[in-house]
């Protein structure tokens, strides 16, 4: 798991630190080597006068210094009390390095486990950093696709404003021929109106014409009754008249029955008309 940003920082500002203040640690710790031997060494130096002091102060004592002798020589003694004493800095030495030695093996763990972690850390960022990559490469195809998508959008919406313009143009001139048409058919219709009332008054005036010849024949008609019933009366009457060469009676004058018995009408005063 990834840590925080500002732990991340924090770590960094701290191994900062550490490598700045430990810069000089290698040479800081070979003078301290040095002071050490320093030290012993004068230590050592210091025992040494002394001894060589106590000799020369007795020269009649027994102590003279004979090369293969006994081990109460003070000389040997102080050198190697010296001896001792730098064989226990030695080892107070070798302590401290196994003691660094071990603080270094933890640090490298330590140093292991955090390159690990960086690498574990690296490896989920580059696949990240893989995914953006395959990410963006997706967007710009998209963004290429959208592009051409909108330059044939372009180009439609081009070829539509044409269509449209021309559609408008031939709008115009059909609204033209219509509002013509709609003239002449206003003035058709006027014409026909007029022909049709012209052919109303027309049938009225038949109608009317129609409505006279037909009172005209029913008056024609009451007449005729009227002369039929005057007819039988002068039949009755025909004994007493005389009788034509045709057979026919005679009365005043005017002929009343035809040989076949017909009777005919007489003309005078009758205004027949051409429907009777």
């Amino acid at each position: 798991m990834a840590e925080a940003p500002w732990q991340e920082l924090l770590r960094t500002r701290l191994v900062e630190r550490n490598a700045n203040e430990s810069a000089f640690a290698p040479i800081i710790e070979q003078y301290r080597r040095l002071a050490q031997q320093t030290k012993l060494l004068k230590e050592r130096n210091a025992s040494l006068l002394r001894a060589v002091k106590t000799v020369q102060t007795n020269p009649s004592s027994s102590n003279v210094y004979v090369p293969g002798s006994g081990d109460d020589n003070p000389v040997k003694a102080a050198y190697i009390t010296s001896l001792e004493s730098q064989i226990s800095s030695l080892r107070d030495e070798l302590a401290t390095v196994y003691k660094t030695q071990g603080q270094n093996a933890q640090r490298l763990l330590a140093m292991t486990e955090t390159l690990r972690e960086k690498e574990e850390l690296s490896r989920l960022e580059s696949e990240n950093l893989r995914k953006a990559r395959e990410e963006v490469a997706s967007l710009r195809r998209k963004v290429e696709q959208h592009a051409e998508l909108m330059a044939e959008k372009d180009r439609t919406a081009q070829i539509l404003h044409d269509e449209i313009n021309t559609l408008q143009l031939e709008l115009g001139q059909i609204e033209e021929r219509n509002a013509t048409l709609t003239r002449d058919n206003a003035k058709l219709l006027q014409r026909w109106l007029d022909a049709k009332q012209s052919e109303a008054n027309k049938m009225n005036e038949a109608n009317e014409f129609y409505e006279d010849m037909r009172s005209r024949h029913q008056a024609v008609l009451n007449w005729r009754e009227g002369s039929q019933a005057g007819e039988n009366a002068d039949v009755r009457s025909v004994s007493q008249g005389s009788v034509s060469g045709n057979g026919d009676v005679v009365e005043d004058g005017i002929s009343a029955v035809t040989r076949d018995g017909i009777r005919s009408l007489p003309e005078q005063g009758l205004n027949r008309t051409p429907n009777g």
